[in-house]
């Protein structure tokens, strides 16, 4: 999965992790009523941000897993993909190792 986007000083571009779709009770809820999950993997990371002349780098790096804010950032569609780009404080945390695999299992 290359992605041919490069973004600038402290944005980082992530791309949304689909929630598995499990239905209860035999009711299934169309796509355009779902909530947009507001997890994702970061696939690309700007050089980061400049304070007083001095380059600081971003705290994340591609490949990991982040939660961000319900209604940050902007949606993009590249090559019938569609990502995130985001401003490095609207990340609210990284996800570690053991909340990954514990995610996943649901």
């Amino acid at each position: 999965m290359a992605v041919n986007l490069t973004p600038l000083h402290d944005k980082v571009i992530v791309k949304r992790i689909e929630e598995k779709e499990s239905v209860k009770g035999g009711i299934i809820i169309p796509d355009s009523a779902k909530e947009k999950q507001q997890e994702g993997e970061v696939i690309a990371v700007g050089p980061g941000r400049r304070e007083k002349g001095e380059l600081h780098p971003l705290d994340v790096k591609v490949g990991d897993r982040v939660i961000f804010g319900k209604y940050s950032g902007t949606d993009i569609k590249v090559e019938d993909e569609e990502y995130l780009i985001l401003a490095e404080t609207d990340i609210l945390a990284k996800l570690s190792g053991a909340t990954k695999a514990a995610g996943g299992k649901k």
